[in-house]
């Protein structure tokens, strides 16, 4: 007989079904409920599977076992481009009859300033020669954060980036470029491909435990005083008790 009525597997799933969680958007449920496998880094896909054996000739089935990487909590508050912590051994001396020592592989990262043309800002971020190479593939730091999805991401800075721009584009803020409505119009038609609704764009980057407490905050309605609850049922019995009492009409 089984311990619990579902799977742990399941309960993740499920949870989203109960209390204030079936009461998130549906927009955020699905995107979070999405899963993509991430774009390889640290391993290349063979992208079929069957090779043929070179010295044999006779067809083998090969299959794609990715890496395990580990990325620390320091990859969440910079852009890595999906490189993290690779753990392995090496052979002390580089002699194979030696002992094996655990190594950790490190990514080289390095502090740069990132200027944002939506947010008209500069950050500096923690980044990986990867991620730099991403922002001049994407022609830009605003294109490379907003075509990017979170799986790719894998970073919280980079999804509140996302977020912020996303409500610019939405909102179309006059603080952009006040004093050059031209460029800021330009701005704005130059990533117009990217806008959304801003109801969905407030959801966008949040954790779950975000998104709740997002959602306690719309539903909490403030206490209404005693005072004015008691006044209202003075006044409803004092329109009762006029209503029922004879109208007296007086005879000329």
């Amino acid at each position: 007989m089984p311990l619990h009525k579902y799977p742990p597997r399941l309960w993740e799933v499920l949870k989203l079904k109960e209390g204030i969680y079936s009461r998130l958007p549906a927009h955020y449920l699905r995107s979070i409920q999405e899963t993509k496998e991430p774009t390889p880094v640290h391993w290349k896909p063979h992208g079929v599977k069957y090779k043929l054996n070179p010295k044999t000739g006779q067809r083998e089935r090969v299959q794609d076992v990715p890496i395990p990487i580990y990325y620390p909590p320091e990859s969440q508050k910079g852009l890595w481009g999906g490189e993290g912590y690779i753990q392995g051994f090496r052979y002390a001396n580089n002699d194979k009859l030696s002992t094996r020592l655990r190594v950790t592989w490190k990514p080289q990262l390095f502090s740069r300033e990132l200027y944002s043309e939506i947010l008209d800002k500069k950050f500096k971020i923690s980044v990986t020669m990867r991620t730099l190479d991403l922002i001049d593939a994407a022609y830009g730091f605003d294109f490379y954060i907003l075509k990017t999805g979170k799986e790719d991401l894998n970073s919280k800075l980079g999804m509140d980036l996302k977020r912020a721009m996303l409500l610019r584009l939405a909102r179309k803020d006059t603080d952009l470029y006040p004093d050059d409505p031209a460029k800021r119009e330009a701005i704005y038609n130059k990533y117009k491909e990217f806008v959304m609704p801003e109801e969905e764009a407030e959801w966008v980057g949040l954790s779950l435990e975000e998104a709740v407490e997002k959602q306690r905050v719309l539903e909490k309605k403030d206490p209404l005083p005693l005072f004015k609850v008691y006044v209202e049922e003075l006044v409803r019995e004092f329109a009762v008790q006029k209503l029922s009492e004879p109208e007296v009409v007086e005879k000329s």
